[in-house]
């Protein structure tokens, strides 16, 4: 598998990065992970709008979610026509989130543009992708995602705080994108990010190869994270930048 990182800031873009989208490929098929504010513009770099195959949502926060209107844009406009519907999915209430967020009415929405389907936790097959979702501990319905593909296996945090179940679908992953939103000793807010320490303990207990933390906000400092994560972690560890890419 190949996975490019287009947006990797938390919470709202940085200067170097917009908010959270994840791309994966394998095999010609191609997965976007999260599509926050910004990303849109970023993936255009790595692939067509219109050679992404499936969008699946970790939850509905503006950061994960948004600029799936603007592709609404792109792809009900596109220059000779409208493309086959693509598939999305996401939380029960993704079709009607986004259209509220776009100021159309909920019926039809974006159906026409998108397939909608509901994501709750289990197993899926996308393309040649095996995926796993599980609930995470957030204050929304969020999910993390683990993906395999001939032996390798990513898996993505989304958004959570400490989380058992997320130790449980990382269990020896070959990467470990996790995110690590705040700063061990300033936030103490329970149940909704963590911290690098956290990530670091979560890599270090799911006993995987590689840990690469993402979603730190602009005003978190990311060698403070890295620092705290290599602490806790004795494996290689990186902090996730905009158009990096890993072979997994």
């Amino acid at each position: 598998m190949k996975l490019t990182v287009v947006g990797c800031s938390g919470s709202f873009p940085s200067p170097e990065s917009p908010c959270s989208s994840y791309l994966v490929e394998a095999d010609g098929y191609r997965l976007v992970l999260d599509l926050g504010n910004g990303a849109l513009g970023a993936l255009q770099a790595h692939t067509s709008l219109y050679e992404v195959d499936a969008v699946a949502l970790s939850h509905l926060h503006a950061d994960h979610c948004i600029d799936l209107c603007a592709y609404w844009v792109a792809r009900n406009y596109r220059e000779g026509g409208r493309p086959e519907q693509l598939p999305v999915y996401g939380p029960a209430d993704t079709p009607g989130r986004l259209a509220r967020a776009y100021d159309m009415p909920e019926d039809p929405g974006m159906g026409e543009v998108f397939d909608f389907r509901t994501l709750t936790a289990g197993s899926y097959r996308l393309g040649p992708l095996s995926v796993t979702t599980v609930l995470v501990n957030h204050p929304v319905e969020a999910y993390a995602f683990r993906i395999e593909h001939e032996g390798r296996s990513l898996v993505y945090s989304g958004d959570t705080g400490e989380s058992a179940a997320l130790v449980e679908l990382a269990r020896d992953a070959d990467l470990f994108l996790c995110e690590a939103a705040f700063t061990d000793g300033k936030e103490t807010f329970r149940g909704i990010h963590l911290n690098g320490r956290e990530a670091g303990e979560h890599a270090a207990a799911a006993g995987v190869r590689r840990l690469v933390l993402t979603h730190i906000p602009p005003w978190t400092d990311p060698e403070r994270n890295l620092r705290d994560a290599e602490a806790a972690y004795a494996g290689p560890v990186e902090v996730a930048k905009a158009g990096a890419v890993y072979e997994v």
